[in-house]
């Protein structure tokens, strides 16, 4: 016990030195002045040059990220309510001759649905393992100006859900469709707090796609092959 004690106080001493060592070379100051001018830059989250194109009212934005999903050969459709989500997959599964099942994670707005008022949708919670034909998300966000749904990683929403399973549901909140990116980053800031970011935020817009091979577009080449966007409210 003695001998760990005896380590403690040899190390803090030695990392004493260090930083007295370093507060004394020259530049030290300059440093230090340099850390500050950068922290204070951090603090004024200044934005670059916004497209005016989004600049409109709520309504518009909401009109505008539909149309341009669909222009990246998603589908879409509007619902009043939460209640009526369950109701819009099942349809949207029929209409494409799909299985009624899907995989979710626990995000809590999903978790509150009424899922029992579809009871032939057999629905599962977590991470996906590549044998899901349909993953359904919910978006932290979304960007008018590209049609662009925004998603970070977690429990909540596995990041897998966006990529392994060849169908993709979509559900968006409407008042989370922002105009342009710069909104949502300041959202996405103001998340979990100053500087505490998930560790992945994936932005998707309509099916994964490549033309890599020959310049012929292909559908679902790393990722789902159909994106279905449900916008709620």
């Amino acid at each position: 016990m003695m001998a760990r004690k005896d380590k403690t106080a040899a190390r803090s001493a030695i990392l004493g030195r260090i930083s007295q060592s370093i507060a004394s070379m020259p530049g030290h100051e300059d440093r230090t002045r340099a850390r500050q001018e950068a922290l204070e830059r951090l603090a004024q989250k200044e934005r670059g040059i916004v497209p005016r194109r989004a600049q409109v009212g709520r309504y518009e934005q909401v009109a505008m990220f539909m149309d341009y999903a669909e222009r990246a050969a998603s589908s879409t459709e509007r619902v009043s309510s939460y209640d009526a989500v369950p109701g819009a997959i099942a349809a949207y599964l029929r209409g494409r001759n799909l299985p009624q099942k899907i995989r979710m994670g626990s995000d809590a707005r999903l978790a509150a649905i009424r899922w029992d008022q579809e009871p032939q949708l057999d629905y599962t919670v977590g991470a996906s393992d590549g044998s899901d034909p349909v993953g359904v998300s919910h978006a932290f966000g979304a960007v008018a100006e590209t049609g662009t749904a925004i998603f970070t990683s977690g429990t909540d929403n596995p990041t897998t859900l966006n990529f392994l399973p060849e169908t993709q549901i979509i559900i968006v909140n409407a008042d989370d469709i922002a105009g342009d990116y710069e909104s949502v980053q300041d959202n996405l800031r103001d998340f979990n707090g100053r500087a505490v970011m998930p560790r992945a935020v994936n932005f998707i817009t309509g099916p994964s796609r490549s033309g890599d091979i020959e310049q012929t577009l292909l559908l679902g080449a790393h990722g789902p092959r159909d994106v279905h966007v449900i916008v709620v409210g």
